[in-house]
């Protein structure tokens, strides 16, 4: 199924991983949302922390594809090979999905403060972080 969905794109020119094309969404959100965080403590703005939760929020909705585009791309690309830098990004990805949720349910509530919520979005921030510097691990050794 993998490979058919890989073999079509590339009759029509498309050769590249699907991976890393859609991680822009996630992982661009999440900085974004963590610079709008910072601020929104610092100026002490509002609309900032709102941009935030929004940001917060569409990388959740985007990091579930994601990390089934990624698994499609070590599939095909790597074979499903299994080795540790492959368990520590998939490690990582749930503890970011699972963080983001929090992160979006924390988010919702106005009776917190910006400074409490940023540490959530510090740790995401963090997380996103390991997961990139995983992945140019293994695209670029």
């Amino acid at each position: 199924m993998i490979e058919l969905v890989y073999q079509t794109l590339a009759k029509i020119g498309f050769s590249h991983p699907l991976h890393p094309a859609m991680t822009h969404i996630p992982m661009g959100m999440i900085i974004g949302g963590f610079l709008f965080a910072v601020g929104s403590a610092v100026m002490k703005k509002d609309d900032l922390a709102i941009a935030t939760h929004y940001c917060y929020t569409l990388a959740l909705i985007f990091v579930l594809p994601t990390m089934m585009l990624g698994y499609m791309d070590w599939q095909y690309k790597f074979d499903g090979e299994w080795n540790g830098l492959i368990l520590t990004k998939i490690i990582l990805a749930v503890m970011l999905t699972i963080m983001l949720g929090i992160t979006f349910f924390y988010g919702k509530n106005k009776r917190v403060d910006i400074k409490q919520k940023l540490i959530l979005y510090v740790i995401c921030f963090a997380i996103a972080l390991g997961i990139g510097f995983i992945g140019g691990e293994l695209q670029y050794g």
